[in-house]
């Protein structure tokens, strides 16, 4: 089982800082890594797979820089990026077969990991069909078969959910949560329901800085005491949502209900409530 350290990464791009010394050790286990678009999040997932080298700082694996390691290092990682690219006019099967070769599965075992992986995310009915004609939900489901043919150790997958219906959704988390043991797996997104369920921590990412990193119930307990519930008529509300950060607003006759984020009380008759992950998300990234 392979332990990846980043060691102060920093990445520029001209006069914007990308990612901004970070540094982490993962093993073992799902990371959610939480962020707004523009946060850092895919830059920093680059870099963990050698696409892009960091401006400042080292990616080691088992105490080896990553560059060091080459062919042994990209035979260890499965990547989904948040666009792969594939030949619409290949089958599902042929697709596969063909980037099995690419990545340099032995012919005796290529055949069957291609199996393998069409039962695993659903598509061994459609692995005659020409990806052309796939929905938006098969098209991800046959990103994660790709990336896992060569049985990665390290798992990295760039918005995977981008564009699923509910439904697709919940099945890509029950494909990744089958996947997790022995694995390190990646999972970067801004939808917080993505990793919620699934991820052993939560990395919560802004201006290319990691701002808080834990369990999902170390993350929500950090927001202990800071989110409220109030029942507030339709100008109130409007007033208030200018004001403070509402993570939910729920309109009950002719009253609003509003879940509010704040550090004090923000209004008379405000009642504390449980944070939830989303809650923090809201308090830490948006405001």
């Amino acid at each position: 089982m392979p332990e990846l350290t980043l060691d102060r990464i920093t990445k520029h791009f001209k006069n914007k800082i990308a990612v901004d010394n970070v540094s982490l050790t993962l093993r073992e286990g799902v990371y959610g890594f939480l962020g707004a678009n523009g946060a850092g999040k895919t830059t920093l997932l680059r870099m963990v797979c050698g696409v892009l080298k960091p401006t400042a700082g080292e990616i080691r694996c088992n105490d080896m820089e990553i560059g060091r390691l080459d062919g042994d290092y990209r035979y260890l990682l499965g990547y989904l990026p948040q666009d792969f690219g594939y030949y619409p006019d290949f089958t599902a099967k042929r697709y596969l077969e063909y980037l099995a070769a690419c990545k340099a599965v032995p012919k005796d075992l290529a055949k069957e990991k291609v199996r393998e992986m069409l039962s695993l995310t659903g598509l061994a009915g459609d692995q005659h069909s020409k990806i052309r004609t796939f929905s938006g939900g098969m098209l991800r489901r046959l990103g994660i078969a790709q990336a896992l043919l060569n049985d990665p150790e390290i798992l990295i997958l760039d918005e995977p959910t981008a564009g699923l219906d509910p439904k697709e959704r919940i099945r890509f988390r029950n494909i990744i949560s089958s996947l997790s043991k022995g694995r390190i797996i990646i999972l970067s997104t801004h939808i917080v329901s993505d990793v919620e369920f699934i991820a052993d921590q939560i990395l919560l990412m802004k201006q290319g800085r990691i701002i808080q990193q834990g369990t999902v119930a170390e993350i929500t307990e950090s927001a202990a005491g800071k989110v409220w519930e109030y029942l507030a008529n339709p100008e109130e509300a409007i007033r208030l949502n200018e004001i403070f950060a509402v993570s939910n607003l729920k309109n009950e006759g002719e009253t609003v209900r509003l879940r509010l984020v704040s550090d004090t009380c923000p209004c008379e008759g405000a009642v504390l409530v449980s944070p939830s992950l989303e809650d923090v998300y809201l308090y830490l990234i948006g405001r």
